[in-house]
């Protein structure tokens, strides 16, 4: 029986051990969103050396000056820089334990998104109504594509926010709810970095 109760107790620093190397999943799925997020940069990246590339290139069509109209472009750019903000906010609340606050401010969050790709809908309506579509020229192929990208990033957000207000109200604040809310909120300061050099290399530049 000693032999069996030593060797039973010889096992257990070996099984700690074994416990302790395992990383933790949490920090893991964070990390893979990470190197999601890198593949994101290419993609843009790739997508603004294209817009470069090919903006002079309209056959005889319609070009940024004669297109744009940067009221509402500004507009767009305020909306959804203050949903970065908002989205600050919601994990300031979630760091101090207060689900509602965190909760209202991802609601908010997704309010002024949904407004931003309202504003988005409504300038390329307007494009397709003057003519300048998708397959007009190279130049608005590359703006479609590049920006359009973006919206469906915004759109993907806020179908993401949603789902997690909706899980937070269901299981509360949880460490996996917690690496949620950070998550989404690192995406959705991403997709703001990336809108600032869209509105500055695509309508700015554009338009002077």
């Amino acid at each position: 029986m000693a032999s069996l109760n030593e060797s039973a107790y010889d096992d257990q620093p070996a099984f700690h051990s074994d416990r302790h190397e395992h990383p933790d999943m949490e920090e893991m799925r964070t990390f893979g969103f990470w190197i999601y997020l890198m593949t994101d940069v290419i993609i843009f990246g790739t997508l603004f050396a294209a817009y470069i590339v090919l903006q002079g290139n309209r056959d005889g069509g319609p070009g940024p000056e004669e297109l744009f109209e940067l009221s509402g472009i500004i507009a767009s750019t305020l909306i959804l820089l203050t949903s970065s903000y908002t989205s600050g906010l919601a994990v300031l609340s979630m760091n101090k334990g207060n689900r509602q606050a965190l909760m209202g401010w991802l609601g908010v969050t997704a309010l002024l998104g949904a407004a931003f790709i309202v504003l988005e809908v409504n300038e390329f309506v307007h494009l397709v109504h003057e003519g300048a579509t998708i397959g007009t020229s190279a130049f608005l192929s590359a703006f479609f594509t590049l920006v359009g990208t973006h919206g469906l990033h915004v759109s993907i957000g806020l179908v993401w926010m949603v789902a997690l207000i909706l899980q937070l109200a269901k299981h509360g604040i949880t460490p996996v709810t917690k690496r949620k809310v950070n998550v989404i909120s690192l995406f959705w300061h991403f997709l703001d970095v990336v809108w600032i050099f869209v509105f500055t290399i695509v309508y700015l530049m554009g338009v002077s």
